[in-house]
C-alpha cells in the first residue's frame, strides 16, 4: 500500500541508493510514477506493505516502508533490489557505486571518489562541517532530522 513519502512515521526503514550522476529532469519526472508504482505492489509474503519511494536532490532514490504495519522481508527486500536494478537498465544509472560520496556544496550535489577524500580534507575543500549525504540513514526521523549532516558526525570523522 503506498503512503506518501511526508506522511511516514519517524521510524519508518529506509533504503538509499545514491545515483552515480545527476537525473535529467525528464529522467525524473518518467521515475517518478514507476516509483509510486513499485511502492503500491510491494509486498512481503503476499501481504502489502506500508511503502513510500521518493526522489531527492536529483539524484537519490529512496525506498521506505513502515515497519511497524508489516516488515519487510528478505525476499521483498531482494525484490527492492531487483527494481533499482531495472531501473539502472531502463536510465543507464547506476545506483550501487559505493566508492562515491555525496557532498552538499553551494546547493548543489557533488560526487567525491572514496580515493580522493583524503586529499580533498588535507586541501581544506572538505572539512567536518561539509554536509554529507549519508546513505547509512536508515530511518525517515533521521532523514527529517540530518540529512544532509555534517560530514563531521558521521562515519567520516576519521578524516578530521
Amino acid at each position: 500500500m503506498y503512503i506518501p513519502f511526508d506522511e511516514l512515521p519517524p521510524h519508518a526503514r529506509l533504503w538509499i541508493y545514491q545515483a552515480d550522476r545527476p537525473l535529467t529532469e525528464a529522467e525524473q519526472s518518467e521515475i517518478k510514477p514507476i516509483l509510486e508504482r513499485f511502492a503500491t505492489e510491494w509486498s512481503s509474503h503476499g501481504k502489502g506493505l506500508q511503502a513510500s519511494a521518493k526522489l531527492l536532490y536529483g539524484q537519490f532514490l529512496v525506498l521506505a516502508n513502515n515497519e511497524s504495519a508489516t516488515s519487510a522481508s528478505g525476499c521483498s527486500i531482494d525484490a527492492s533490489v531487483r527494481f533499482v536494478r531495472e531501473l539502472e537498465q531502463q536510465f543507464g544509472v547506476s545506483f550501487f557505486d559505493r566508492t562515491k560520496l555525496a557532498f552538499l556544496k553551494e546547493g548543489e550535489v557533488e560526487q567525491v571518489n572514496l580515493s580522493d577524500l583524503k586529499s580533498k580534507v588535507a586541501a581544506g575543500e572538505i572539512d567536518q562541517n561539509t554536509l554529507y549525504f549519508d546513505t547509512l540513514v536508515n530511518n525517515y526521523g533521521e532523514l527529517q532530522q540530518a540529512w544532509p549532516r555534517p560530514a563531521g558526525t558521521s562515519w567520516l570523522t576519521k578524516y578530521f
